[in-house]
């Protein structure tokens, strides 16, 4: 049975890339946000956004948070980071710089965005993994992340119901 999940990402900058790991199809997450349905949220407030984060969180395994050039300076994907922790849930990373946007462009690589939390005196970075396929090539950052996401998400599980 696939696994429910939640995707963290950067909306603007990574729509693109996320959706090729989104329908990958091994795991179970919620069909995408329209860019019109989040501005529609957006215009209702900040409480807005924290309900629909909140709502879309609940009865998932993991957070998977897809790691792009801007990814740790979303206030959201802090936001969504902090909730999936409190809720228990599994939580990753995977970099996603080196997949192809719409354009054929790949991205430079991101921070870490588990380095900005706390976990008692633990470091975040420090006890979730954050995977960063080894290749260069789209087509084989795909099949990496493909061959390996739902591992890393039962990984995930398993740190996580450990801490």
């Amino acid at each position: 049975m696939a696994r429910k999940v939640f995707f963290s990402f950067h909306f603007d900058n990574d729509f693109w890339r996320t959706n090729q790991v989104r329908n990958i199809g091994v795991i179970e997450g919620k069909e995408p946000i329209s860019s019109n349905d989040w501005e529609e949220v957006k215009r209702k407030g900040e409480e807005s956004i924290k309900k629909w984060i909140d709502e879309n969180l609940e009865n998932k395994s993991c957070c998977i948070v897809l790691i792009g050039t801007e990814t740790s300076q979303r206030k959201w994907v802090q936001y969504e980071i902090k909730k999936a922790w409190e809720k228990g849930e599994g939580l990753i990373g995977i970099y996603i710089h080196n997949l192809k946007d719409e354009n054929s462009n790949q991205a430079i690589k991101g921070r870490n965005p588990f380095n900005l939390f706390k976990i008692g005196e633990k470091n975040m970075a420090d006890i979730v993994k954050v995977y960063d396929p080894p290749y260069q090539i789209s087509t084989n950052v795909y099949d990496h992340i493909k061959n390996n996401i739902e591992n890393w998400v039962e990984e995930g599980i398993t740190i996580r119901n450990k801490n």
